[in-house]
């Protein structure tokens, strides 16, 4: 029987390094999408005061300018919320097989909606 407590075992071991990079990278497209998010809500609601037709989203959007920064903006935001998504699965489920199907599914579901959205910018952009 040790007379040392868990805490000062577990000194000097070092970390896996793992949780530091997924914290900087988290917090680098938070920022990332801070004007990328304001560009989008400004440019909306001016779409909306205009009347906000299909042809004039469709206008909109075809200008590669916009169509870049929505291709950005849609990939920002589900990266941010694939990363936001698995420190929530990881801290909080409790079985390990429950943690690895629901991440597993996280990564697909995110992969999937950010498909989605930037085909959808795409053929608008496109067309």
């Amino acid at each position: 029987m040790s007379l040392r407590s868990p805490l000062s075992r577990a000194r000097g071991l070092g970390s896996a390094k793992h949780g530091v990079h997924h914290f900087w990278v988290q917090r680098v497209s938070a920022v990332a999408l801070i004007p990328l998010a304001l560009w989008f809500v400004f440019s909306v609601a001016l779409l909306a005061a205009k009347g906000g037709s299909f042809d004039a989203v469709r206008y909109w959007a075809s200008y590669p300018s916009v169509a870049v920064t929505l291709v950005l903006f849609l990939a920002a935001a589900a990266y941010h919320s694939a990363l936001g998504v698995q420190v929530v699965i990881e801290d909080y489920v409790a079985g390990e097989g429950w943690k690895i199907a629901l991440l597993v599914f996280s990564k697909f579901t995110h992969l999937l909606i950010a498909v989605a959205g930037i085909f959808a910018v795409l053929k608008l952009a496109l067309a």
